[in-house]
Formats: C-alpha cells, sequence, structure tokens
C-alpha cells in the first residue's frame, strides 16, 4: 500500500475502484510526465451519491462532501494509470464544477472538499492551482464535477 493511501485510511477513507465513464472517454490518461483525469462524479460503488442543485436540493455542506468523493475517483483513476500513488509529484490543477441553484454563489467552499482531501492525502504536493466553476447542470444531475492534473516523479 502507498503512503498516499495508508494517509487516506488514517482518514477514515479508501481508494475506490475506478468509476467506469459514462460515454466514450477514458478515466485518466498519460502525457509525458503528467496524468489528467476525466470529470470524475460523485461515484461510490457504481451509484451516483446526490442529484440535484448545490443551493437547492443539496446544501454546501453536502456538496463539499460530494466534492470529496470526487477527489477520491479521481486519484484512483491516476492510480489506473501510473500503478503508484507515490509516484505523484505534485498536483498542478483541479477544475471543479458545482451544479449550483441559480442564487448559490458559495461553489469554492464546495469545491475545498476536493482540494482539503488532496492536501491531507499528498501533503506539500497535494497543493494545486484551481479552478470552481458554478454550471447549470452536469451530467446525470450530478451536483460536483472534480478533474485533476498531476505531474509524476521523473522516471517513474
Amino acid at each position: 500500500m502507498s503512503k498516499v493511501e495508508e494517509k487516506l485510511a488514517e482518514l477514515g477513507l479508501t481508494l475506490p475502484e475506478v468509476a467506469p465513464p459514462v460515454a466514450a472517454y477514458v478515466p485518466a490518461i498519460r502525457s509525458g510526465e503528467y496524468v489528467f483525469t476525466s470529470g470524475q462524479l460523485p461515484m461510490v460503488a457504481g451509484k451516483l451519491q446526490h442529484t440535484g442543485k448545490v443551493g437547492g436540493e443539496v446544501t454546501p455542506e453536502e456538496g463539499k462532501a460530494l466534492a470529496q468523493i470526487c477527489a477520491l475517483n479521481a486519484l484512483a483513476a491516476v492510480k489506473s494509470v501510473i500503478g503508484d500513488l507515490d509516484r505523484i509529484e505534485q498536483v498542478v490543477k483541479v477544475v471543479g464544477f458545482v451544479a449550483s441553484a441559480p442564487d448559490f454563489t458559495g461553489q469554492p467552499g464546495v469545491i475545498n472538499g476536493a482540494s482539503e482531501l488532496l492536501g491531507e492525502a499528498l501533503g506539500a504536493a497535494g497543493v494545486h492551482a484551481r479552478s470552481a466553476v458554478g454550471v447549470a447542470v452536469l451530467p446525470l444531475d450530478a451536483p460536483v464535477e472534480v478533474e485533476i492534473q498531476v505531474r509524476v516523479k521523473a522516471g517513474a
């Protein structure tokens, strides 16, 4: 088990199986020293954990927890490409999408669920640039979607 997965276990979390794509794409792809994930939904064991808009049917706190699930799924996608999460040198960028009620403006707080998890699991390597974007709707009526870009250690 990698040190990253050991840290997740200390947090009471386990890395899930890679969520199967819901359309024509792959969960993650490597290009040189970078791995890019597709957008990850808050799926657990193949089931979307919540539907609706944050600030409407979904509270900001629920949205934040769902963003954490998305980040776990993104780490699983990265692992499927590089084999060992300890090979991550840096999380470079996180992009979070929040299906938002018309008057909801707390997207950054929701996506903190993903950012905080990456920081806790990877330490300094989890510090990243980020965008948190409010959108009208996401696939399957998911409240949150997160994608990440990581740089892998040379030779890994």
